[in-house]
C-alpha cells in the first residue's frame, strides 16, 4: 500500500490535535504520587514532578513536606543543603526554611526579610504512597483522590515497585486503556493469543474510561496460573477491568475463575493494580505500582513470584513506550500523522479529556 493521500493524513494530523500528547502542558490541579512512603524519611530527597524541582522530607512529627526546590536567594538546590531540626539550611550562603517555606533566617544579617520564601505543596499519605497537589495548595481537594480500599486492607496481599519510563505519562495512560496489545507486546510474559480477539466493553463517560474484558475460556499463563491452580488448558475464566481513574492513577481490576464449574462452586482469584504515572518532564514519567492479590495471603514467596512476572511485563510497556518516544522525536512534523481504530476509544476519549482539563485549567 502506498502512503495515504493527502487528505487523509490532513484527517488524521486534524484527530490528533483534539488530544493530549507529549506536548500538552500538565494538569496541574490533581493528586500524583511523588513518592512511596517509605522512600520519604528524615532527610532530603530531591526529585521533579510535572516539570517541577521539589525537595522532599519527613518532619520529627512524621508530616511529609514538599518545597520548591531552590533557594531565592542564588538558586542553589535546597537539596544539596542541611536538614536541621525540620528546617532546610541552603548549601551556599546558610539560609534557613522551614516547612511552610519561609525563609526564617538570614545568617550574614540581624534580621530576617519579608516575603522571600519558597512554595511549599500539599501533600497527603494514604498507605503506601504519597500523593501531592501540585496546583495550588489551597485548591487542594481530598474528595478529587479516588478511594482505594484495597491497598491498606489486612483482605489484600500487596507488593510495590518503582519503574523509570522515558516517555510520556499520556503515552502510558494510553497503553493501559489498550489491552489488545497484550497478545503482541507482553507475549513473552501474560499476554495469550486469545487476548486481543476477546470480546469488549468501552466505558465512556464524564471523566471514565473504562474497557472491560471477558475472555472465556483461556489458558492462563504461569503468574496467575500457578497461585490459583488454574494450569489446566482452557479451564480458566479472565475478567479484566482496566479503568482510568484520574490523571494520576489507573487501576486494573482482574478476576480468575474455573469456567467449567458451577457458579455455586466456583471460587474466584482476584488482583488490582495501581498504575500511579506521575510526569517528570515531557518525555519522563515517574511510574509507580501496587500490586494486591486476596489469596494466598500471608505467602511471601508467592509474592515474590507474581511481583517478579509482573514486572517483566511492565518492563516490556516500559520499554515499548521509550521506543514510541524516540520515534516520534525522530519523525519529521510532515511526516507524523497516526489513525486510530475501534479499539482505541476509551484512549481517543481519555486524551481528549486531558487536553480539556488542561485547558480549562489555562482558562481558569
Amino acid at each position: 500500500m502506498t502512503r495515504p493521500q493527502p487528505a487523509v493524513i490532513a484527517a488524521a494530523k486534524n484527530a490528533s490535535e483534539r488530544m493530549a500528547d507529549r506536548h500538552t502542558p500538565f494538569v496541574m490541579n490533581d493528586w500524583y504520587v511523588a513518592a512511596f512512603a517509605e522512600e520519604i524519611k528524615d532527610q532530603l530527597l530531591a526529585r521533579t514532578l510535572l516539570g517541577r524541582r521539589l525537595v522532599l522530607y519527613r518532619t520529627s512529627a512524621g508530616h511529609v513536606v514538599a518545597l520548591e526546590d531552590r533557594c531565592p536567594h542564588r538558586s542553589m538546590p535546597l537539596s544539596a543543603g542541611t536538614l536541621t531540626q525540620d528546617t532546610i539550611v541552603c548549601g551556599y550562603h546558610g539560609l534557613r526554611f522551614n516547612a511552610e517555606g519561609d525563609c526564617i533566617e538570614v545568617p550574614s544579617q540581624a534580621s530576617c526579610p519579608k516575603n522571600i520564601g519558597i512554595r511549599a505543596y500539599r501533600t497527603h499519605e494514604r498507605g503506601a504512597v504519597v500523593w501531592i497537589w501540585m496546583g495550588e495548595a489551597a485548591q487542594a481537594d481530598l474528595s478529587q483522590l479516588p478511594p482505594q480500599d484495597w491497598m491498606d486492607s489486612a483482605e489484600w496481599e500487596r507488593s510495590q515497585g518503582y519503574l523509570s519510563l522515558q516517555g510520556s505519562y499520556v503515552r502510558l495512560h494510553e497503553n493501559l486503556l489498550d489491552l489488545t496489545h497484550l497478545s503482541f507486546l507482553h507475549a513473552k510474559s501474560f499476554g495469550t493469543p486469545d487476548y486481543a480477539k476477546a470480546a469488549f466493553e468501552s466505558v465512556i463517560g464524564d471523566g471514565q474510561f473504562a474497557l472491560l474484558r471477558k475472555v472465556v475460556p483461556t489458558t492462563l499463563p504461569p503468574v496467575w496460573a500457578r497461585p490459583t491452580g488454574l494450569t489446566g488448558p482452557g479451564q480458566a475464566a479472565r475478567i479484566v477491568r482496566s479503568e482510568f481513574l484520574s490523571p494520576g492513577l489507573h487501576e486494573v481490576s482482574v478476576t480468575f475463575y474455573d469456567c467449567h464449574l458451577p457458579d455455586s462452586e466456583r471460587p474466584q482469584f482476584r488482583i488490582r493494580t495501581a498504575h500511579m504515572p506521575t510526569p517528570e518532564t515531557a518525555t519522563s514519567t515517574h511510574y509507580f505500582i501496587v500490586h494486591g492479590r486476596d489469596f494466598a495471603l500471608g505467602d511471601p514467596s508467592t509474592t515474590r513470584f507474581m511481583h517478579e512476572q509482573l514486572f517483566v511485563a511492565f518492563q516490556e510497556d516500559v520499554d515499548g513506550l521509550a521506543l514510541q518516544e524516540q520515534a516520534l522525536a525522530q519523525t519529521r512534523p510532515e511526516d507524523l500523522y497516526e489513525f486510530s481504530v475501534a479499539a482505541d476509544a476509551p484512549a481517543v476519549a481519555m486524551r481528549r479529556y486531558l487536553l480539556a482539563r488542561q485547558r480549562q485549567e489555562a482558562q481558569d
